[in-house]
């Protein structure tokens, strides 16, 4: 009897852990939820797009951002701008 009953408690033991992994991968198959502070899908692809249609690429990059010191001299930077 003892034998019987350890063995319902394993067999039960394994079904609940096979649905519990059912369940697990049906969540995860849906649609993914978004992530709060995640970056939506269609406000990036609106900003890739604005980025292309600039055509004029900016002469020094690196100035622009303050990483590295303009070479230009301050007279072409002011008649650049």
């Amino acid at each position: 009897m003892q034998r019987v009953r350890v063995g319902m408690t394993g067999l039960a033991s394994v079904l609940v852990l096979i649905a519990l992994a059912s369940a697990v991968f049906n969540s995860a198959s849906r649609a993914p939820a978004e992530a709060v502070g995640a970056s939506k899908a269609a406000t990036v692809a609106n900003l890739a797009d604005a980025s292309l249609d600039n055509s004029t690429k900016p002469a020094e990059p690196l100035a622009e951002l303050g990483v590295a010191p303009s070479t230009t001299g301050e007279a072409e930077a002011t008649a650049a701008k």
